[in-house]
């Protein structure tokens, strides 16, 4: 498992406005964001209820492993760039 992590439900609209930020952050930065599917997927929800910890119930939800630091919602790219600890 890598340190950037995003939990996310196939149908779910705020998580399709996420999908095109996160790829233009990995074309940018070159990072890799592991991307978990969770309404359709037991074993990817158990992880992410693991790694929240109760910090968020909903998705999408960003959870960087090395900072700890996580987004619940949606956020915007500068948001998102903080949140990878990505400079630029």
């Amino acid at each position: 498992m890598g340190d950037l992590l995003d939990f996310y439900g196939r149908e779910c609209g705020p998580c399709k406005r996420m999908a095109p930020l996160v790829e233009r952050l990995e074309a940018e930065f070159g990072v890799k964001v592991e991307r978990y599917e969770v309404w359709h997927d037991a074993k990817n929800q158990q992880m992410m209820m693991e790694v929240a910890e109760g910090r968020c119930m909903s998705v999408p939800f960003l959870f960087n492993r090395k900072t700890k630091d996580f987004i619940c919602g949606e956020a915007d790219y500068e948001r998102l760039k903080k949140w990878a600890g990505v400079q630029g």
